[in-house]
C-alpha cells in the first residue's frame, strides 16, 4: 500500500505528538527510552478509543526524535535555556513544554526537516496541549532562538 503525500505528513505530526507525549511519560515515570516506545507503538499508534482513532504515526520519526532527545539532551537543555531569560531554566518550564522543547531540538539538530518546518509542526503540538494559546508566542520565541543555533545556515 503507497502512502499519499498527506497521508505521510499527517504521520510524522503524529510521531511529533507522540515524541512529546513519550518525553513527557518518560520524566514523570521514570521509564526508559525502549519501554515507552514499546508501549506507544504497541497501543497507542492507531489505537480506537471512545472518543475518536488515535492517528497512526511514524514510527521512524518518532523514535529518532525520542532516542536522540535522551541521547542529546543535556546539548538540548543548554540550547533551551540559552533560549530562555535567565529567571527560567529548563528545570522551572512546564514539564509538557519541556518536552516539546527536547523533541523539537531532536529534530533541529538532526538537520533533515528545514528548521521553519520544525518549528510549526511543534506549534501544532503545543496547541493540542494548551488549546487557549497563550504558550504558543512563547514557544514559537524560544524555538526560533533554538533554531537558529543548530541551524544558523537556514536562517543566513
Amino acid at each position: 500500500m503507497t502512502l499519499s503525500n498527506n497521508q505521510k505528513r499527517k504521520m510524522k505530526s503524529a510521531a511529533r505528538l507522540y515524541a512529546v507525549q513519550a518525553l513527557f511519560q518518560m520524566e514523570a515515570s521514570g521509564q526508559s527510552a525502549d519501554s515507552v516506545e514499546r508501549e506507544f507503538e504497541d497501543h497507542r499508534f492507531g489505537a480506537i478509543y471512545d472518543e475518536g482513532e488515535m492517528q497512526e504515526g511514524d514510527v521512524d520519526l518518532f523514535r529518532s526524535l525520542v532516542d536522540r532527545a535522551v541521547n542529546e539532551q543535556a546539548k538540548i537543555d543548554q540550547m533551551t535555556d540559552r533560549a530562555l531569560v535567565a529567571k527560567w531554566p529548563i528545570g522551572r518550564i512546564d514539564p509538557t513544554l519541556r518536552a516539546v522543547f527536547r523533541a523539537a531540538g531532536a529534530e533541529m539538530i538532526e538537520a533533515k526537516t528545514p528548521p521553519r518546518v520544525v518549528i510549526v509542526e511543534f506549534l501544532d503540538v503545543v496547541s493540542a496541549f494548551f488549546p487557549e494559546g497563550k504558550e504558543s508566542r512563547f514557544v514559537n520565541a524560544v524555538l526560533d532562538h533554538m533554531a537558529r543555533e543548530a541551524r544558523p545556515e537556514a536562517f543566513a
